[in-house]
């Protein structure tokens, strides 16, 4: 009998498929978003961040981020803009181009879930949705 997977790599494995199909869903409507892109652009705020902070928060080098937000901005999907908070600083908004995408990742998403719901049920989707929330506590310096 083999090993039963550890629950990293069973969280993983669902993620991975969904990214998979977000991905997909994005090509397909002529968006082309790398996983290590959208690592960074996930993570931009409403009014914009830092890239600081974006390192930080995607867990990749200041270089790291800088060299991303560089190919997302040649896409169109980010710019550069002045902090006006601070003079010395930049911040990263994402445009238009960039925002048409985040519905159609959410559009994607949505049926991933159901499709989820409709193979586990809405009570254990719902008892996992609470338990996974519940360990986000413990695991999620950002949340």
């Amino acid at each position: 009998m083999a090993d039963p997977l550890n629950l990293g790599l069973l969280l993983f494995i669902p993620y991975r498929a969904l990214e998979t199909r977000v991905f997909a869903a994005l090509a397909q409507a002529g968006y082309d978003l790398t996983p290590a892109q959208a690592r960074v652009f996930q993570r931009i705020g409403s009014t914009g961040t830092r890239l600081t902070e974006l390192a930080e928060q995607a867990q990749v080098t200041k270089q790291t981020a800088g060299f991303l937000v560089d190919q997302l901005e040649r896409a169109g999907y980010v710019r550069r803009v002045p902090d006006p908070t601070d003079a010395r600083a930049r911040l990263v908004q994402i445009t238009d181009r960039g925002a048409e995408t985040i519905p159609i990742a959410a559009a994607e998403v949505a049926r991933i879930e159901a499709e989820w719901t409709a193979h586990l049920g809405r009570s254990r989707t719902r008892q996992l949705r609470e338990t996974l929330t519940s360990l986000r506590e413990i695991t999620d310096p950002y949340a």
